[in-house]
């Protein structure tokens, strides 16, 4: 089973994802996509190593997120994709290898994956260009990962509501 959990900053989407990763079977690898670039970025990955248990192995993605996720077993938690799409300089992340390795991962059997991802479409509009084009592929990335998902959650200030595939839409 695939699970894409989205939200905005501070909205609890990665305490939400690793609650769910947390009661699927072990053991469990968490694959990280980010990176400390200052100060701020460093204490937010110290407080998600913190809430971590010790018995998950991580797992540091860098750019091949795809080629991080062959041959892993048991439940996957990856966070997130827009760290992931941030650490491409060209912002042309693999999302068809992404989404090859997600199916391929729930075709084998090999356990349940959670997926982290920013929700972009709900913020101000980027004033830069850099910050539309980030918008753009990560909002094209995460449709593309919800269309392989067996459920998408979005979390708001803490609330989970489960979203729906819109009709007519594969």
């Amino acid at each position: 089973m695939i699970t894409l959990v989205l939200g905005g900053t501070r909205s609890g989407k990665s305490e939400v994802a690793e609650s769910l990763v947390a009661a699927a079977p072990g053991p469990v690898t968490y694959v990280a996509t980010g990176r400390v670039t200052d100060d701020d970025m460093g204490a937010r990955i110290a407080a998600h190593r913190a809430r971590r248990p010790a018995s998950w192995t991580t797992v540091e993605a860098g750019t091949d997120l795809p080629g991080a996720l062959a041959g892993l077993t048991g439940s996957v938690l990856v966070d997130s994709l827009g760290t992931w799409v941030a650490r491409h300089a060209d912002l042309r992340p693999d999302t068809a290898g992404l989404c090859a390795a997600l199916r391929a991962r729930a075709a084998s059997g090999a356990g349940a994956t959670v997926v982290v991802s920013e929700e972009v479409g709900l913020g101000v509009h980027a004033p830069s260009e850099a910050g539309r084009r980030f918008a753009d592929v990560l909002g094209t990335l995460n449709r593309a990962v919800a269309g392989e998902s067996d459920r998408v959650l979005l979390v708001v200030a803490g609330r989970v509501l489960p979203l729906e595939r819109a009709a007519g839409l594969a």
